[in-house]
């Protein structure tokens, strides 16, 4: 409850506001804390290879562990291919590890359900990394059904776009109302514990008002995760990657608005600033003596023949963001994004839900 008192405590700014055109942010990066710590941290990628390393140590003991290598080395991929291609003893462990984390997760949602922001909530989708592989789809419709069984009546559902795309799509939605009528695409970041991707966001509003046919026209990623790197040259990588996405938008004739928008990890300040939360990126972003907006301004002061706007949330917050289109059959939702971190938000839609509950199991329609 004290992480949702002092969210409510902040004051309403440009930048981390709790209203938005569409939705009303509830809540975002709460930090819910048990006797282990963090609730959160049962719920990150990272718990799930725990999850796996726990059953082959077990394994271990007799001889019969199946797989070879370190299991934190193991990428989405390697454990796609285990779960689909694996002998049999390969792939029941691959699942058996999903149970483990799926009922872990169960646990944070049931968590996260106690509190006010979260007690109303219908649906909760799920994006972030994990998202993104045949193991994490498992494991969230797993999850789901847990819950559904204990009584939980929440749809639990993996986030539409790829996650690369989401947490740039996303921005469009905290975009003012004049974008819209003079400009065809608009620059986004996101910034995460592991990667930072810069993209040109192509709004489409001739195909749908709503945004729900925005897509990314093109991006770049830098995992910065692999390179020991300080802050200042990141953010000056970062100044880098926003001008290649500029130019090359210029130059294939998109009308790119004077406008980016940023997703950051941790708790944003009215005035840019990062309160906490922000640990896992290169250096320190957090405190009243960085401001990442002003960076950015700095580094890109105008865009075609105007000032450029500057505006940033929260990572998670814009992640969901993307998913406002598809969620007004539903007044209250959420969204987990399982990656280095587990982050979260809550919203509720400004307009009462439109009919019947859409058929999210899935995916795309």
């Amino acid at each position: 409850m004290a992480a949702e008192a002092a969210a409510k405590a902040r004051p309403v700014g440009p930048h981390g506001a709790e209203e938005l055109p569409s939705v009303l942010i509830t809540s975002y990066n709460l930090e819910v804390r048990d006797e282990d710590g963090f609730v959160g941290d049962k719920a990150k990628r990272g718990a799930f290879l725990e999850h796996l390393d726990a059953l082959r140590e077990h394994l271990r003991r007799n001889g019969d562990d199946p797989l070879k290598g370190e299991t934190e080395k193991l990428g989405k991929k390697e454990l796609d291919a285990l779960l689909l291609e694996g002998v049999p003893h390969e792939a029941a462990l691959i699942l058996s590890a999903i149970e483990r984390y799926a009922q872990s997760l169960a646990v944070v949602i049931r968590r996260f359900a106690r509190l006010k922001a979260w007690n109303a909530v219908e649906r909760i989708v799920v994006g972030g990394g994990f998202r993104q592989s045949r193991v994490g789809e498992l494991a969230i419709g797993r999850a789901g059904i847990i819950l559904q069984t204990d009584g939980h009546e929440v749809d639990l559902v993996p986030i539409r776009h790829h996650p690369d795309e989401a947490g740039l799509i996303g921005s469009a939605h905290l975009a003012p109302k004049w974008i819209f009528e003079a400009y065809d695409s608009l620059v986004a970041v996101d910034i995460g514990g592991s990667n930072i991707r810069t993209g040109i966001v192509e709004l489409r509003q001739d195909k749908a008002s709503d945004l729900s046919k925005a897509k990314v026209w093109d991006f770049e990623l830098w995992r910065h995760a692999d390179e020991e790197i300080k802050r200042d040259l990141a953010i000056k990588r970062l100044g880098k990657m926003l001008d290649g996405e500029i130019d090359k938008a210029t130059k294939a004739g998109l009308r790119v608005a004077p406008f980016i928008g940023i997703g950051c990890p941790g708790l944003i300040e009215p005035d840019g600033t990062i309160d906490r939360g922000a640990q896992n990126l290169p250096g320190n972003w957090e405190g009243n003596r960085f401001n990442l907006i002003d960076c950015v301004r700095e580094m890109v002061p105008r865009i075609g023949d105007h000032e450029t706007m500057v505006t940033m949330h929260n990572d998670a917050v814009i992640q969901g963001l993307s998913e406002t289109p598809f969620m007004q059959d539903v007044e209250h939702w959420a969204v987990l994004t399982i990656g280095t971190g587990l982050g979260n938000a809550s919203y509720e839609n400004r307009t009462k839900p439109k009919g019947k509950k859409q058929d999210m199991k899935g995916g795309k329609k």
